[in-house]
């Protein structure tokens, strides 16, 4: 066995990685969610009926979809930056304290 030390991460590899893993795991929130705002929209205004059941359904439709669309994008922005910042205080604090060591085996 030998030993490792993670001295230093990339800061945009890692923010990189931040960024696609937050925006797939709030689409597997977003998404449901907004399926619930769309099919409360649609049977939810369907049965008010008239100009108000067509007013509160397109709200519900419209929601739904900018749920879908605009949550995982700024949850991909938000690992963007955290991921960075993640990567720059690991690199300083590793600079001080030596790093993180691993253990590997050569199968």
């Amino acid at each position: 066995m030998s030993r490792l030390r993670v001295r230093k991460f990339g800061v945009w590899s890692v923010a990189k990685i931040y960024a696609v893993m937050m925006f797939a795991i709030s689409l597997l929130i977003a998404v449901p969610y907004g399926l619930f705002f769309i099919l409360w929209g649609v049977f939810g205004g369907a049965s008010l009926g008239g100009q108000a059941g067509l007013a509160v359904g397109g709200g519900g439709v419209v929601a739904g979809i900018a749920i879908m669309i605009v949550i995982p994008i700024i949850y991909g922005v938000l690992g963007l930056i955290f991921g960075a910042l993640g990567a720059l205080f690991y690199n300083l604090f590793a600079g001080f304290l030596g790093g993180v060591e691993i253990e590997v085996e050569n199968v």
